[in-house]
């Protein structure tokens, strides 16, 4: 990603270690027992915008790292501190921008997604609070979604804000919610599902109770026992390709072509993407 591509209250010169410090800022990482939680920090809506985006991936990264010195093996939890899990798009800041800077958000998603989708562990998304439009892709990139019960909706807002979705988000949503009749609601009727509504309609695997806690801890339990079978963290991703073929396709070839999630210095895939913010009108 580019530096223009920061929110303007950030110096236009900002350094590579100003950098790093803010992403460590924005995401924690920390291993309990063979699970690594990803947390989203702060009590705001977590809007993603490339800065929100890059801290993400540079923790996936490390995530990535530290499991191939360790011989592979493990599960992801990614979680959110706050009433949010994410909010979505940080459309205040594609405001403040040049339109050709969306595309390092909306590609800086699809690369994210990419990451999710190659990892080499089982991946469980512990929605803590409200998921909306970005925020769903975000949560439904994972293989498992657990949800808290007791507060917060799934919201593909699209409709309701006049976004069109793009190529990976409609592919990613009939990966993800197979059944037709409910991914026309959640998309076409912008349906504000609770934890429990989206159990039942399998857009969520389970609806948690007992607070944002708690789906934490149980997400982290889970990652336990999927990361005790031992799998080969590799052919476990190589399936998860396969299982979700479509929605593995559109994030990587839409931009890089080859699939890697990395795309730096590809003028092609910067053409790609630009198309695609267009095409969202953010």
């Amino acid at each position: 990603m580019t530096i223009g591509a920061f929110p303007e209250h950030l110096h236009t010169y900002i350094s590579q270690r100003e950098r790093d410090e803010l992403e460590r800022e924005m995401c924690t990482l920390e291993k309990r027992g063979r699970v690594y939680v990803l947390t989203i920090t702060g009590g705001e809506e977590h809007r993603l915008n490339p800065t929100l985006i890059s801290a993400i991936r540079a923790a996936l990264a490390r995530v990535r790292s530290a499991a191939l010195r360790g011989g592979g093996g493990g599960a992801l939890v990614t979680a959110a501190e706050g009433k949010f899990f994410s909010n979505g798009f940080d459309l205040a800041w594609a405001k403040t921008v040049p339109a050709e800077h969306h595309a390092a958000m909306v590609g800086g998603l699809r690369r994210a997604v990419t990451d999710l989708l190659s990892l080499p562990m089982p991946t469980i998304a512990a929605v803590t609070g409200h998921a909306a439009a970005a925020g769903c892709l975000l949560a439904l990139s994972h293989d498992y979604v657990l949800m808290r019960a007791d507060r917060g909706f799934f919201y593909m807002s699209e409709l309701d804000i006049g976004i069109r979705l793009t190529d990976y988000f409609n592919a990613a949503l009939r990966n993800k919610i197979p059944a037709a009749r409910t991914r026309r609601d959640v998309v076409m009727r912008a349906a504000r599902m609770t934890a429990a509504e989206a159990e039942s309609a399998g857009v969520v695997d389970r609806a948690v109770g007992g607070g944002a806690a708690a789906v934490v801890e149980e997400a982290v339990r889970m990652g336990e026992e999927l990361a005790a079978r031992n799998w080969d963290g590799e052919v476990y991703a190589s399936v998860r390709k396969g299982v979700f073929a479509e929605m593995w396709r559109a994030v990587a070839e839409e931009g890089d072509g080859d699939g890697d999630g990395d795309g730096d210095g590809d003028e092609d895939d910067e053409e790609k993407e630009k198309k695609g913010a267009a095409r969202s009108r953010l």
